[in-house]
């Protein structure tokens, strides 16, 4: 045999271990825990004022708050262990925040059909427009940061998360909207009418994360040697369309 030694070659620093993208995971987890206790309290909160004013569009704000919750403890199961590196796991978490806008639409859709058609009136709620004007505020910083993470790991999961987020800033928007409305002029239609622009606008956010549009494609499992090396500015769509 030779003597001379074959030295070998310098090991390739698996993607798997790539620090930006393992601390864009830990800030997704972190920024889902921030969510989680948010949206424990505003659900909370919003499902008892809604039943003591008699508001359907508060009561679906609530139940909205209760299903952005469960989002979160998706995201936060995604990226925690040996799940941080499985695609599979992508896909499944992606396809659990899509089911959540699912389970809303129908529901707020027929209580605020019903409660228009019935002309029910609901009550004058200082606690809801407190609250909704809150999450007008925040939500919008907290999907930013989501949707802006998401980027980065390349994951709809969390693109998904951040859009949940957004849509309670509208869904905030509209329904404080609608108690001001009551209020201050007696409009008390406006509150059922907010009821159905929640559930359309949580329909297409639901297709949209089921099918991993509106977000850009990055990495979303590092390793993984069909994910696209950057995002650019194309949208999930655009990249499949042109795959």
């Amino acid at each position: 045999m030779s003597d001379v030694a074959v030295q070998p070659l310098p090991a390739l620093a698996p993607r798997a271990t790539d620090q930006a993208w393992h601390r864009a995971a830990a800030r997704a987890r972190l920024l889902s825990w921030i969510s989680l206790v948010w949206m424990s309290f505003e659900g909370g909160i919003a499902i008892t004022a809604g039943i003591l004013a008699g508001s359907v569009a508060l009561i679906g704000f609530g139940i909205d708050s209760a299903i952005e919750g469960v989002a979160s403890v998706v995201i936060i199961w995604r990226f925690t262990g040996a799940r941080m590196l499985s695609a599979a796991s992508e896909d499944r978490a992606q396809k659990l925040v899509a089911v959540q806008f699912f389970l809303l639409a129908p529901y707020i859709a027929f209580e605020g059909a019903h409660a228009l058609v019935n002309g029910d009136r609901p009550e004058v709620s200082v606690l809801g427009l407190i609250l909704t004007a809150t999450s007008l505020i925040g939500m919008p910083l907290l999907g930013i940061a989501k949707q802006r993470v998401a980027v980065t790991l390349g994951s709809r999961a969390t693109h998904g998360e951040g859009s949940q987020n957004l849509l309670c800033a509208y869904l905030a928007g509209a329904v404080f909207v609608g108690l001001a409305g009551n209020a201050l002029l007696g409009w008390w239609w406006l509150d059922p009418v907010a009821a159905l622009v929640i559930a359309a606008v949580a329909l297409r956010e639901g297709v949209q994360t089921w099918r991993g549009e509106g977000c850009c494609t990055g990495p979303a499992v590092p390793n993984s040697p069909n994910a696209p090396s950057a995002c650019g500015a194309a949208t999930c769509e655009d990249t499949a369309r042109r795959g």
